[in-house]
């Protein structure tokens, strides 16, 4: 009986293997073929056609359209209307936003092709929708490294909202910007923590110098009240020779008035009358 059992529980185990099977394989049959799928009125064919035409009317244009695009760019807003103005006069908005998606394209391919050598030929194209956005990439093979063109278009009307060419990174170069971009985000968390910590201990030497000064204070405090008052200045006196030589001159004239000698009186006070 317990043999039984160990069957029946292999069989079951076996069963729910082989379903989980048939279900994985039936949700990789639900993804459609992006070849055959229409996106919002545009096929495969035509949004791969329209990356395809792009790289090579950018591949093929002269040196001397190239500077004129690139000239718009490193123009001022100011000096790119008045340009515009002029040499593109009666153009729509729409066609003025053309016109600078255009230059921005030709700056980013010039940028782009700086160091990946000579053209060799179109890559994979893969178109991705999430959303609302819908993604086109064009991979171009060059002889140091490729490219890869991107169009991003708004799916509810098809309206490209944005092209850019950008170089395509290998995976030691994708793990170094990356560790770069870790050691550059940990460095400034750090410097910032020790400049808090660095304020935060100023706080102590501040605390320190308040107590210092209001120690001070209060020793100085104290020592401010059991100060002598200052003495009173006295009030100056004629000196004792004026009063001896005034005697000495009214002992003279009273001998004289007198018919006597200084030596017969003594003149002990005198009081002056005012």
């Amino acid at each position: 009986m317990q043999q039984n059992r160990k069957v029946t529980f292999m069989k079951k185990k076996i069963l729910l293997m082989i379903s989980m099977c048939l279900i994985v394989l039936g949700l990789t049959a639900c993804g459609a073929d992006p070849t055959t799928v229409d996106y919002n009125g545009y096929s495969y064919d035509q949004l791969k056609s329209t990356c395809e035409n792009t790289v090579m009317a950018l591949k093929d244009m002269s040196d001397q359209e190239k500077q004129i695009y690139l000239m718009l760019v490193g123009m001022s807003e100011v000096e790119r209307k008045n340009y515009l103005a002029t040499a593109a006069a009666g153009a729509t908005e729409s066609q003025i936003e053309e016109i600078m998606r255009q230059a921005n394209l030709i700056a980013h391919w010039e940028e782009a092709r700086k160091g990946v050598g000579e053209f060799k030929e179109l890559g994979e194209f893969v178109v991705t929708k999430s959303g609302k956005t819908l993604t086109c990439e064009q991979k171009i093979i060059f002889e140091s490294r490729p490219l890869i063109l991107t169009y991003v278009y708004n799916y509810h009307n098809m309206e490209v909202n944005d092209i850019t060419v950008d170089q395509i990174q290998t995976l030691g170069e994708k793990m170094t910007n990356a560790g770069l971009n870790t050691l550059m985000g940990m460095g400034i968390v750090f410097a910032v923590l020790i400049l808090i910590s660095l304020i935060i201990s100023c706080f102590k030497v501040f605390s320190y110098l308040e107590n210092k000064s209001k120690e001070k204070q209060a020793a100085e405090a104290p020592a401010a009240k059991e100060a002598p008052a200052a003495p009173v200045p006295a009030v100056p006196t004629a000196p004792a020779q004026d009063d001896l030589e005034l005697a000495a001159v009214i002992a003279a004239a009273i001998a004289a008035s007198t018919g006597t000698s200084t030596e017969d009186f003594v003149v002990r006070s005198i009081k002056r009358r005012f």
